[in-house]
């Protein structure tokens, strides 16, 4: 929606991003509990010209234009509040909620899924995690592209050690030399206590019993995978649709907390302590499995994003 805005949002901020950041959208249908620093890059402020959303800025110009006769969206009904949803509908009246899209997939038969899950997690994920508790377990990834600076993963490694719950850490093999000294040795040493991957098979990983929260970069697609699987999250936003993308998480869905800067050792150990084991924690739980509830209502058969699918299959068809 805020690409969709662009114009009006840079017409309102103008040159007074740095000064307004904090600053609540309170005028602009659909965006009230946003601010203006969780704006994506491009939008109001960075480069104008940033690839993803000079795209989403002109497809918008375009479809104001001449409505396209369907518009497939990766989210499904009941996430955004009421009044985000009727002003998207209002900009793109023909769109049609149908994901989180990885659910679009048929699903395999027990023995195709055991022999798939078996070849895609080629560093025993699962079964590590196997060996540990429900709901104990927090899950560290930051996807493919974004990666914290050195001094900041440090601080997340010193973070994830001193709160003492176990954690399974997906992590490019080229940041470990970044980590603390000693700290593979230690999590190695320690066995259940942590283990440290250069990849995991995500959607599998956050739908497993005993992972409790899941320390994200807040991407599109890890949120929706992380809701779909009912678990809070604490979100470390870089680049993009992530500010955004964690403001939602944590104050208008509430099943997750964001940091609104670098990660320290004492906020990650908080985040991981509260989403673990604090009562704020099991608030979140709580909301996120709601929200896990209408993700599996609305794939179920005849339900809204199965409909929708068809529609828009249907649409495409006759294009």
């Amino acid at each position: 929606l805020a690409h969709l805005r662009t114009d009006a949002l840079r017409e309102d901020v103008g040159d007074q991003a740095a000064s307004r950041a904090d600053e609540l959208l309170v005028s602009h249908p659909g965006l009230g509990s946003y601010r203006v620093r969780d704006l994506p890059d491009g939008v109001v402020s960075g480069d104008f010209n940033y690839v993803i959303s000079a795209l989403v800025h002109r497809m918008g110009q375009v479809l104001l234009r001449s409505p396209a006769a369907a518009v497939a969206l990766n989210t499904f009904p009941g996430l955004d509040p009421p009044d985000l949803t009727a002003a998207l509908a209002e900009t793109l009246p023909n769109c049609l909620p149908l994901g989180p899209y990885h659910l679009l997939l048929p699903p395999k038969d027990d023995n195709d899924a055991a022999a798939a899950a078996q070849e895609a997690d080629p560093h025993g994920c699962l079964a590590w995690l196997d060996r540990h508790p429900a709901r104990s377990v927090a899950y560290v990834s930051f996807g493919t592209v974004a990666s914290p600076r050195p001094d900041e993963l440090r601080e997340l490694a010193a973070g994830l050690e001193s709160s003492g719950a176990p954690f399974l850490w997906s992590l490019r093999e080229d940041s470990w030399p970044l980590l603390p000294a000693g700290f593979l040795d230690r999590t190695a040493a320690t066995g259940s206590g942590g283990l440290v991957v250069p990849w995991a098979p995500q959607v599998a990983v956050l739908r497993h019993g005993s992972v409790g929260a899941f320390v994200t970069h807040a991407g599109w697609a890890s949120v929706l995978e992380g809701v779909s699987s009912g678990v809070p999250m604490a979100c470390r936003p870089f680049f993009g649709d992530q500010r955004m993308n964690a403001r939602s998480v944590a104050r208008v869905w509430g099943f997750g907390a964001a940091f609104d800067g670098a990660m320290t050792r004492d906020g990650m150990a908080a985040a991981v302590e509260s989403l673990l084991r604090g009562e704020e924690g099991a608030r979140m739980r709580a909301r996120a499995q709601e929200l896990q509830a209408a993700v599996a209502a609305a794939f179920a058969p005849g339900g809204a994003c199965r409909r929708n699918f068809d529609e828009f299959v249907d649409v495409v068809c006759r294009v």
